[in-house]
């Protein structure tokens, strides 16, 4: 595996990122009266993901950045809500909302070992040297 030089080397930012960017299309077809509404609530949700995850990972300290990793996998959760809602008023039919929900929960299972690594290393940091 390469070494990860900055976020966009995270495979749960690219995963993010590209259910970004096909949830920010498939909002296109919402009625416009949603455009200002339920689309704009999902696709802010979904930038707070990316956001969230890049933030983090910029942050010196282990516990900022698993904060915002759980600020992401909250956002995560908030989509599902929308999306329920995109499925109950017909924006979205079963499938496709059974879909980026199957997405959504595989992108959150990874941000939870990425805190699980991070809260690893933290605790890894802050054990006393061993004597020799």
């Amino acid at each position: 595996m390469a070494a990860t030089r900055d976020f966009r080397d995270l495979e749960i930012w690219r995963n993010s990122r590209a259910l970004r960017n096909e949830l920010f299309r498939c909002c296109k077809s919402f009625p416009r009266e949603e455009k200002y509404r339920l689309a704009d609530q999902l696709i802010r949700a979904s930038r707070s993901v990316t956001a969230n995850i890049a933030e983090g990972y910029g942050r010196y300290h282990y516990q900022e950045s698993i904060q915002f990793m759980r600020q992401a996998r909250g956002s995560l959760y908030e989509m599902i809500d929308h999306l329920d809602v995109a499925n109950a008023c017909g924006y979205l039919n079963d499938e496709s909302a059974r879909s980026f929900i199957s997405r959504i929960e595989f992108i959150a299972r990874g941000l939870n070992a990425y805190i699980q690594y991070l809260a690893s290393r933290k605790r890894a940091d802050r054990a006393p040297a061993s004597p020799r």
